[in-house]
């Protein structure tokens, strides 16, 4: 991921490794001290048995719950907060594309997507899911995605990034989905929605995300923020910043050329000259 830094750098997700049901099962080998808790997101509760009973044979694997639509599954994964969720993309109302643009901000859950439309699944797997299981789900093809999990178990900064390039990934309706961002806090890594995020401020080579109520690393430069968020409310107002002008509350000139910019929490921000055209022409002042 571009602009983490070294120490907080970690593998890639997609890796092979041997894992599987034979791994726990008549082979002398433990269980693991905390299993995979899952939850299983379609609107047609056949589909969820089938995968319920697909999953009873990785002792690994405890289901959490499950939901019949987009906003359940929005609830579930506030309430019950698993480590998994494998979702349907094709639900009446909110789709799973919708569901992913507006997961709950924090830690996000690893996301397997399951649908009937292989076009859907390529696109999403592309854009940066872990995974993705056509129907009927084969057993040989789950041990698959739940090895993929489990070597990705506990790298919430590669979980995040991945749905963040999913949220930037129109739904198979053409609408796009609320795009999020990536922050660190500590050992954590939180998708959050860019709609919250009142700035990004670098300083030298660290790049914070701030919004109302605490500050995150980023994991990218300024300079591909910038670019990436082309098109939207963000606005470049020094080399040292970008701003959501949706969170400008105030506006005051400095000088003829330069400006200062109160935001929603009231920090300040001073624009530059060489920005101040756009700003204004931004805000329509």
């Amino acid at each position: 991921m571009a602009g983490l830094p070294p120490a907080a750098a970690a593998a890639r997700p997609f890796m092979t490794i041997s894992s599987g049901p034979a791994d726990y099962r008549g082979n002398g080998c433990k269980m693991p001290s905390t299993a995979l808790r899952a939850l299983l997101v379609d609107d047609e509760p056949i589909a969820r048995q089938v995968l319920r009973d697909e999953l009873s044979a990785f002792p690994d694997v405890e289901i959490a719950g499950e939901a019949a639509n987009g906003n359940d599954a929005l609830r579930e994964i506030e309430r019950l907060r698993p480590d998994l969720v494998f979702l349907d993309l094709e639900m009446p109302g909110v789709g799973g594309f919708d569901v992913i643009g507006r997961l709950p901000e924090g830690v996000p859950p690893i996301v397997v997507i399951v649908t009937a439309y292989n076009q859907h699944a390529v696109r999403a797997f592309e854009a940066g899911a872990l995974d993705y299981l056509l129907k009927p789900v084969s057993q040989e093809r789950l041990e698959k995605a739940l090895a993929r999990v489990r070597a990705l178990r506990g790298k919430s900064g590669e979980v995040a990034a991945s749905l963040a390039r999913l949220s930037d990934t129109a739904g198979p309706g053409g609408a796009p989905c609320a795009r999020k961002v990536v922050g660190r806090v500590g050992a954590e890594y939180h998708l959050i929605d860019l709609d919250n995020v009142l700035a990004f401020q670098a300083e030298r080579e660290i790049v914070w995300i701030l919004t109302n109520r605490q500050r995150y690393l980023s994991t990218q430069t300024l300079r591909n923020l910038d670019e990436r968020l082309i098109g939207t409310s963000f606005q470049r107002v020094h080399r040292n910043a970008l701003v959501n002008v949706n969170h400008v509350r105030k506006m005051s000139p400095l000088s003829s050329q330069r400006w200062l910019l109160t935001l929603s929490n009231g920090q300040e921000f001073i624009v530059s000259k060489r920005q101040a055209h756009g700003v204004t022409q931004l805000l329509q002042w």
